[in-house]
């Protein structure tokens, strides 16, 4: 198996709400996608493995950043887990000029996903999404061959919307890892106590502080929705895709009034249909949907 190959069969092993590197893309585009997925995908695991110490866990996100640079630097790879990856990454980030910085910004927001646990404000929520939702965006469209900030700023916020999505839609399995992305300011607004989530009770005050989340991240799928428009062939049919699988979403948490303790929402063939329509009879211009 080779590295492009390896990093492709762990993109269709791992569950995604969104495509990744799916048939949609352009053949050239989907090799160098999967190794971007697989060496995120792998850092996020290593980040994520609650049985393991904090310090042990930033430590192997400290192992892993440094043989990315390393192999960036044009040095063999270090050795250890999952080499295929690293094989992977240097021949794309040589062939597609890839900034290492994209790639740093993901590992700095999976560090702080071991550390922290709570968000002040939506200023501070948003500057985590920067880092952590952000640098795959861009990463798709400088492999695509785009290189434009109007594109780009367009990207980060379906990006950010489409992160701030899975938090309102994983609300209950973030809280059991001890986790909660509503930021303080709005569930102080709203009076929600987190009493009530440990009791898995959805209350008027979390609905009303959910609603609002919803609202702003709607907002940004708005602003977000002309990179849809902005880039040509097939990558314009995944990103479509996308966008109306992120609104999907949004539109089943306001159908069960964001109470994913009783029920959460997922995309199901239906709705796969349903958007597949959509993204065929996309209309250009101001979001519609």
């Amino acid at each position: 198996m080779t590295p492009q190959q390896y990093c492709e069969s762990l993109a269709r092993t791992h569950y995604e709400n969104f495509p990744v590197a799916s048939r949609l893309l352009p053949r050239a585009m989907r090799p160098h996608v999967a190794a971007v997925y697989a060496f995120a995908r792998i850092a996020d695991d290593l980040a994520d493995e609650g049985n393991v110490a904090p310090s042990e866990r930033l430590a192997a996100l400290d192992a892993w950043q440094a043989r990315l640079v390393a192999v960036v630097a044009g040095q063999r790879d270090p050795g250890g887990p999952h080499a295929q990856v690293f094989e992977a990454v240097q021949e794309t980030v040589r062939a597609c000029e890839l900034p290492i910085t994209l790639l740093t910004d993901l590992i700095s927001a999976f560090k702080q996903d071991v550390t922290v646990r709570r968000y002040a404000t939506w200023a501070s929520l948003l500057d985590y999404c920067r880092r952590s939702a952000n640098p795959v965006g861009r990463l798709v469209l400088r492999i695509a061959g785009y290189r434009d900030a109007g594109l780009d700023a367009a990207s980060d916020d379906v990006c950010t919307a489409l992160q701030l999505t899975n938090f309102w839609q994983d609300l209950e399995a973030d809280w059991n890892k001890g986790r909660l992305y509503v930021p303080a300011e709005i569930v102080d607004a709203c009076s929600a106590r987190e009493a009530d989530l440990a009791a898995c009770r959805l209350t008027p005050e979390w609905r009303a502080a959910l609603d609002q989340c919803a609202s702003r991240t709607r907002a940004l799928f708005a602003s977000g929705r002309a990179v849809c428009d902005g880039v040509r062939g097939r990558l314009k049919w995944e990103l479509r895709a996308t966008w109306l699988g992120g609104i999907r979403i949004l539109d089943k948490l306001e159908d069960v009034q964001y109470d994913v303790f009783d029920h959460r929402p997922v995309l199901r063939a239906a709705d796969a249909i349903g958007i597949a329509w959509r993204t065929l009879t996309w209309r250009r211009g101001p979001a519609h949907e």
